[in-house]
């Protein structure tokens, strides 16, 4: 019904043509032209997509790649030109399916049946056929290799659902092996580029039956597959919410189905893995995963709080950092292996991996990653049931990396294809031997009718170096094998695996389980490109469901949007600048001393520069206010990036390192204080808190790997009590624009210096609380005023706000005159010097 459709389509646009030719060239058959008969499609999705190598972009053609939506050429029918249609299918006379007005224009141009048009009637007989074509794919398409059946019953499948469950291999009481024992475990042989006969882990019968699957789809047209992929997936329409792509996605649902593991990593016991109070980082790798949508989603979920580094291959499918609209990218760093930024981050050269790991082991204190994420793929168009011998050295890397970054109990998520092959099978052994917990998983947004599975490994063991190593020996193999017959085709002996009968069984029962529903799922597929009509129709409801089980909001991606700096730093604040930004510190001096008499109520922080607020609005955008209204905002043109939405209180310092001619100056952020982090307003916290917000937040936010950019540094806070500690610090130093003349310097904790301006006095006990020191119980209280009351515990009213803090701060400038350094000689009596100082903070606090 759909054909004759067609033609009676093609056909009333031959007539249209036929009278337009006609009324233009009457009487002169010769001029007439061939009238065409097939119709340009505005079908022009078919876009090739580029092949990966590591990356998770592509992988084979049933793969997750992300794809444009389909679209349709063909013009939807009526349901009065459908009944048309049928009610004339009756007719014995093959010209009657055309209505009378069809007719009686044929007539009108001296048409009879079983005559052609034209005045001599040298036109066609026969009815026009309608194109055929689909898309712009060329005329005559047909769809090859779909003659056959499949004979699969695939109507049985489960109801969708957004609930999953999680299979783990049993826990592994096998100590892990020595040095000495895992290198005799290698077995070198003849290369091998088949799978059919890999039924040691799979029955044959599957085995074989999925291949066939597959195969069916060898000559079937891609743009075909995917149409019919899209409708028969219940889970399709997920896709990447507002991420950055699809694996976002797969993120969040596999942290959701694992306890929420990776984003929130926790102790057997239930404890947070990240020690928040110290303000320890939530530390993770991402390898193999270019643009980064793993990425995207950890630090949609942690913000700040976490840090994140990646390698991934140089090329078209790197990270793709200005395209995180959900999280702040400014929290990740890409570091490509050997060579560090300029590097080529191909996974499997040892020596990009050997750096990997130092730069992470440096970065994290030498504790390693909370968790790493792995999502290596490539193309293997044509070679699809061969592709897990294709990925063996991939897959390996991704594990060695996980081995040689993580720090112990720390977790692993790695994509795997299938996993026939005793080599194969032998990776996943030996993390079955190093982590407390494996689990094969396929979560419900990856694809059914693809290999695609995820190894996901929880607790890594102590003691695992012997495997790394043996891992990184392997790979070296490998690369010396590279262009050879000869391949390493096993990395634990067969037998050995076999005679562990809960590992082998568990292995046995997932790989068998998996190939019966992507059988199942292939199967589906071939049914709905055979009939178009076939379609899934819960699929918006089991996304709502999904998005809300996973904690995930159904909103649109879209760019964030741009504002200018006056109006976001009035949205922060929540309102108008109270006058209290607008204040100049109290200048420290005989008069105003006293002020300072409850000594622990106050910290002390070295000057070397105009306090600034500085607001980041996202990557380099970062702009400056003197606090001085009007209000006015200046760019700040330096090599630094801050996420969007934050304010901080700082000194622009001119750091310098080394002495002479040899000494080099860089200008730096110094931190005295945060408002806003990322979007967190932290202006209510304890001073010490936010302080160590903010060192949280540099740490985040900082890119050892870029020497260039120029750095952000937390300033270091001193109790008012402990004030000598700074005079330790201060020494006089020759500088470039000294003219030889040796000038105080302050030296920090990462041995640049400065030279300091002063020293910022802030209280941080709101009134009318105080704290005092009791010598009976020898213990720091806090002291109000007004009600005699008296606690060891801070009171929450005690706590003194930013604008406290700021509006109350004292300012004790170090200029000409002012004595602070032994080897200085001009003092001025009117002015405090530091035995002044010393000696009222000694008088007010004596412990």
């Amino acid at each position: 019904m759909g054909d004759e459709h067609c033609s009676l389509l093609a056909s009333h646009k031959t007539t249209r043509r036929a009278i337009m030719k006609r009324r233009g060239e009457l009487g002169d058959p010769l001029k007439r032209k061939k009238k065409r008969c097939e119709e340009p499609s505005s079908d022009d999705d078919n876009k090739s997509h580029p092949a990966t190598s590591q990356d998770s972009s592509q992988s084979d053609s049933f793969s997750d790649a992300e794809e444009p939506r389909p679209g349709f050429s063909m013009p939807l029918l009526s349901q009065h030109a459908l009944q048309t249609e049928e009610s004339q299918e009756s007719s014995s006379n093959k010209f009657s399916i055309y209505n009378s007005v069809s007719q009686k224009l044929m007539a009108k141009m001296g048409f009879r049946e079983g005559e052609g048009l034209g005045k001599f009637g040298q036109g066609r007989k026969e009815i026009v056929e309608a194109s055929t074509q689909r898309g712009r794919r060329g005329l005559g398409l047909t769809l090859r290799g779909f003659q056959g059946e499949l004979n699969v019953d695939w109507q049985d499948e489960p109801e969708p659902s957004a609930v999953e469950q999680v299979d783990w291999f049993p826990e592994c009481s096998t100590e892990i092996p020595d040095a000495d024992e895992l290198r005799d475990w290698m077995t070198v042989g003849m290369r091998k580029l088949k799978i059919e006969d890999e039924t040691e882990f799979c029955s044959e019968d599957l085995l074989h039956s999925l291949l066939r699957c597959k195969t069916v789809f060898d000559d079937l047209e891609g743009e075909e597959m995917r149409r019919a992929r899209t409708r028969a997936n219940p889970y399709e329409t997920i896709r990447g919410a507002f991420f950055l792509n699809r694996a976002a996605m797969k993120m969040a649902n596999i942290d959701h189905v694992f306890d929420y593991m990776f984003t929130n990593p926790r102790d057997p016991q239930g404890k947070p893995l990240t020690r928040e109070r110290e303000g320890e980082l939530l530390y993770f790798g991402d390898v193999c995963a270019g643009p980064g949508g793993f990425s995207e989603y950890v630090l949609w979920r942690r913000r700040w709080h976490a840090k994140g580094f990646g390698m991934t291959l140089r090329g078209p499918n790197d990270f793709k950092l200005e395209d995180f609209f959900a999280a702040p990218s400014e929290l990740f760093e890409p570091y490509y292996g050997e060579g560090g930024v300029e590097g080529d981050g191909d996974i499997t050269r040892p020596e990009n991996i050997s750096a990997f790991r130092n730069f992470v082991l440096e970065s994290t204190e030498r504790r390693g990653l909370h968790f790493l994420m792995a999502d290596g793929g490539f193309s293997v168009e044509g070679q699809e049931n061969i592709q897990e011998i294709l990925s063996k050295q991939l897959l390996l890397c991704q594990f060695l990396t996980a081995l040689s970054t993580l720090r112990t109990g720390g977790h692993f998520m790695c994509k795997t294809f299938d996993l026939f092959t005793p080599f194969s099978v032998g990776l996943v052994y030996l993390l079955y031997l190093c982590f407390d917990r494996v689990s094969l998983f396929k979560p419900v947004t990856s694809r059914p009718a693809n290999s695609e599975r995820y190894i996901v490994c929880r607790g890594l063991k102590p003691g695992s170096d012997a495997v790394r190593e043996y891992l990184f020996a392997v790979n070296l193999k490998l690369n010396q094998l590279r262009n050879t017959e000869r391949d390493v085709n096993e990395v634990v002996p067969l037998e050995l695996m076999k005679g562990d009968a809960d590992f082998y069984q568990h292995m046995v029962t997932s790989n068998e389980s998996h190939c019966a529903v992507q059988i199942k799922a292939l199967a589906k597929i071939h049914a709905f490109v055979l009939n178009t009509a076939l379609s899934e129709a819960k699929q918006a409801d089991i996304r709502k469901e999904c998005m809300k089980l996973w904690g995930i909001p159904d909103r649109a991606r879209v760019t964030p949007a741009s504002s200018d700096p006056r109006t976001k730093f009035c949205e922060l604040m929540k309102g108008s600048v109270s006058e209290s930004l607008n204040s100049k510190p109290t200048p420290l001096n005989a008069s105003t001393i006293d002020k300072v008499h409850h000594v622990l109520d106050y910290r002390c922080i070295v000057g070397g520069g105009e306090q600034l607020f500085l607001l980041g609005l996202g990557k380099s955008q970062m702009y400056t206010w003197d606090g001085k209204l009007p209000l006015r905002w200046k760019k700040l043109d330096f090599k630094t990036e801050l996420p969007r939405d934050t304010v901080l209180s700082v000194e622009i310092v001119q750091e310098l390192k080394g002495e002479g001619k040899a000494q080099r100056r860089i200008s730096a952020i110094h931190v005295l204080d945060a408002l806003v982090l990322n979007g967190t307003d932290v202006r209510d916290q304890h001073f010490n808190q936010r302080i160590q917000m903010a060192e949280k937040f540099v740490r985040a936010v900082s890119k050892p790997s870029r020497p260039e950019m120029n750095p952000i540094r937390v300033k270091e806070v001193y109790r008012l009590e402990e004030m000598e500690k700074i005079f330790v610090r201060l020494e006089m130093k020759v500088t470039k624009s000294s003219g030889g003349v040796p000038r105080l310097s302050y030296t920090g904790r990462d041995d640049r210096h400065f030279l300091p301006t002063g020293l910022y006095i802030i209280k941080t006990v709101n009134d009318p609380w105080t704290m005092a020191y009791s010598k009976n119980s020898k213990r720091k209280f806090f002291f109000n005023k007004l009600t005699k009351d008296s606690t060891y515990d801070l009171p929450p009213n005690a706590v003194a706000p930013f604008h406290v803090c700021h509006f109350e701060r004292l300012f004790w400038a170090w200029e000409e005159g002012v004595k602070v350094h032994d080897s200085q000689t001009r003092v001025d009596p009117e002015k405090l010097s530091k035995e002044d100082v010393l000696a009222f903070i000694h008088q007010h606090y004596q412990p």
